[in-house]
């Protein structure tokens, strides 16, 4: 794990813009296409107002989410609508998205095609991670009624995921998919998720998932 801190989340956010970048760039240096993995929530937004204006060939890129709640992209809680709004725009509207929902009562029902997707778009070249609190990532968490199937070193590539607490049943992709990653990275901000990081080095993963993937991290952490 290598940890870069940064004075104020503005310079984190282009850190973070900057290794992405990086990574990508190596990544289309090559014939085939490149894949990045990304997050929800409100921590990686201003990453990708940054991103979504790179000059990168985004016609060559296909973005999966980490993880997505299984709610409708009308719903202010879909990460999907999230990466719309803030990511495939400007020159990033040119990316390919790869679905973590369709339109099913429950993600089972759709889950062997959103799979499929996936599996297309492996191995991703490039994961940008984030971490609860409670030291899960994705939605791999503590107490999750799958979390040893998505722990495992022959899971498939994506699993639906229930854990007490959650208002809605999530798909996530699992550690052997995100481990696979050429190049990951995680933004987290905050003395509460810095301390749980350090913490999370001493756990299992059952007790802390981030730390499946500690290993070869490059970890972005601002105050």
């Amino acid at each position: 794990m290598k940890l870069r801190s940064y004075p104020d989340r503005e310079l984190l956010h282009m850190g973070v813009t900057d290794a992405l970048v990086r990574d990508l760039t190596v990544a289309l240096s090559r014939p085939r296409r490149a894949s990045l993995a990304v997050p929800g929530g409100s921590t990686p937004g201003p990453v990708f107002d940054l991103l979504s204006d790179q000059p990168l060939d985004w016609e060559r890129v296909d973005v999966v989410l980490t993880d997505e709640r299984w709610v409708g992209e009308e719903d202010p809680r879909s990460n999907t609508r999230l990466l719309r709004e803030r990511l495939l725009k400007g020159r990033a509207a040119a990316a390919g998205l790869v679905p973590l929902h369709a339109d099913t009562g429950t993600p089972e029902e759709s889950l062997a095609a959103l799979e499929g997707g996936v599996r297309a778009v492996l191995p991703l070249n490039v994961a940008l991670l984030g971490m609860g609190e409670d030291m899960h990532t994705a939605s791999l968490f503590p107490g999750g009624d799958k979390l040893s199937t998505a722990l495992s070193s022959n899971a498939p590539a994506l699993v639906v995921m229930r854990a007490p607490g959650l208002e809605e049943v999530r798909v996530t992709l699992s550690a052997p998919v995100l481990k696979g990653a050429l190049a990951r990275h995680l933004l987290i901000t905050g003395e509460a998720k810095r301390a749980a990081l350090e913490e999370a080095r001493g756990k299992l993963p059952e007790e802390a998932p981030i730390a499946a993937f500690l290993d070869g991290l490059e970890v972005h952490w601002a105050p």
